[in-house]
Parts: C-alpha cells; structure tokens; sequence
C-alpha cells in the first residue's frame, strides 16, 4: 500500500481526480445550457459523466495492477482456446495464427515485351518533359 503515495501516484491521483471533477462540471455546464433552450447539449449532459466514469474505471484498474504487482501475484492468466480438432469435418475454432514451414518462395517473373517497351516509353517521357508522345523514337505501346 506505500507505493501507492509516491510522488509519482500522488501525480496520478490528483490528476484521476481533477479530470473527474473537470467532466462532471461539463456534464453540470452541458445542463445549464441544454435547460437554456441548446437541445444539442443534452447529449452532451449525458456523454461527459460516462468520460469521469471511464477514468474512475481506469483509476481503480491501475490501483489493482499496481497492487497485484506490489504483492508479487502473477498477472490475471488468459485461458488458451481449447487445440482445433484435426479432422475433416469439424468445426472451426478461432485461435491464434499458426505459420507452416517456410516462407512462399519469390513468384518467377516472366519477361513481358510490352511491359518492358511501356517501362521504357515512361522513363524516355520522364528524361524529356517538354517533349511531345509523338516525339518517342521508339515504337509506342497500344
């Protein structure tokens, strides 16, 4: 329970508590606005006291795996899914990715004569930018 006021905890307590007071005051103001005659401020009356609640939840988390770690208790274990039957037929159970042998071997590349005089034709454009299609010396892909 010491660790929990060091200076550093007490950082993390003051600010859990001033974001709190902060969105519940929002949530007051959002109120003061939406009884004014704002009828967008209604959502938001409701929508800053669930963001104070969301950093009282993660306050109180953080507090229990500080205290978890202090302790020396082992952090909260995930079950593994259960292993993926091997037959055929049977259902399907998500679980973690599995790689198989090696990696897939390099797709062969074959030589493509119209790919290569395209290529050719774009880097000529790009060597000559104040030149016209019909200046390449060359034959022009179609």
């Amino acid at each position: 329970m010491k660790g929990l006021w060091t200076p550093a905890w007490m950082a993390r307590h003051l600010l859990a508590l001033v974001l709190t007071v902060g969105c519940l005051a929002l949530g007051w103001w959002q109120y003061s606005r939406a009884a004014d005659g704002n009828s967008i401020s209604w959502g938001y009356m409701f929508q800053w006291p669930v963001f104070g609640g969301f950093v009282v939840f993660i306050w109180i988390r953080e507090i229990q795996v500080a205290r978890r770690k202090a302790s020396g208790e082992p952090p909260i274990a995930v079950e593994e899914p259960p292993a993926a039957p091997s037959t055929p037929g049977s259902p399907v159970v998500p679980g973690r990715p599995v790689r198989v042998g090696a990696r897939p071997a390099a797709p062969v590349e074959v030589a493509d004569p119209e790919l290569d005089a395209y290529n050719d034709y774009l880097a000529w454009l790009a060597a000559n930018p104040g030149a016209r299609p019909a200046d390449y010396p060359g034959r022009i892909p179609q």
